[in-house]
């Protein structure tokens, strides 16, 4: 992308962060992705070729580091790249609160929520030996509808194919009901009573499952149509 040609930090702070898919990149580095298909799996639409092209854009610029490691290339946000978390924070909050309301079926992607569930994990919340939580997800994007979240002290993963242990809840529902609650719209035990979610599992399970997650970073942000 071309520049400004202008001398105002905005300018020049725009010309690093609004090229397409360059925040939601920054992103996933903050929540924790260093490598490149777990970066990859947080961005699903964006291509393996365009990714590297951002990445090392984004290593010119100063705001990423790349390292050489023996089990492969890792990526980590410099200092400057860590001063852009209050910049993104305050983007999604504006979001959450003034551009909802463009958020349409096509943007609910359950592998995305998926993956953004398992870097949400209560550790301590968890009973202390691996869990499994099926998802039988309606309406997604991503035309994939079973998803598997297992989940052991200090490791989460999500599987997209069934992992072969025994499942202890599953969670049945639509995707847009799972987005409302994962962003704040939609208290869980309502969406329950309702039948929007169906739960299933050992009744202790059941009932302690929305504590093994915190929900989006932005789900205490009220939308202004509220």
């Amino acid at each position: 992308m071309g520049g400004y040609g202008q001398f105002c930090p905005i300018a020049t702070t725009a010309e690093v962060l609004t090229e397409r898919w360059v925040p939601l990149v920054v992103r996933e580095l903050m929540c924790g992705s260093t490598r490149f298909n777990d970066i990859g799996r947080g961005v699903p639409r964006m291509s393996p070729s365009l990714l590297s092209a951002r990445l090392k854009s984004l290593e010119r610029a100063g705001v990423v580091r790349r390292e050489e490691k023996d089990r492969g290339v890792a990526y980590h946000l410099t200092a400057a790249g860590e001063e852009l978390g209050p910049i993104l924070m305050a983007m999604g909050e504006w979001g959450q609160r003034w551009a909802r309301g463009d958020v349409h079926a096509r943007n609910f992607d359950a592998s995305l929520l998926l993956w953004d569930m398992h870097r949400c994990v209560v550790a301590d919340a968890l009973p202390g030996r691996r869990v499994v939580a099926h998802f039988d997800i309606r309406g997604s994007t991503c035309k994939r509808r079973h998803f598997w979240l297992v989940l052991e002290p200090g490791v989460a993963d999500v599987c997209l194919t069934d992992p072969g242990h025994e499942v202890d809840v599953d969670i049945a529902t639509h995707v847009r009901s799972l987005v409302t609650y994962w962003m704040g719209s939609e208290a869980w035990d309502d969406l329950v009573r309702s039948g929007d979610i169906d739960v299933r599992g050992e009744r202790q399970m059941v009932r302690a499952f929305p504590t093994w997650f915190t929900r989006s970073a932005m789900a205490h942000v009220a939308p202004a149509s509220a």
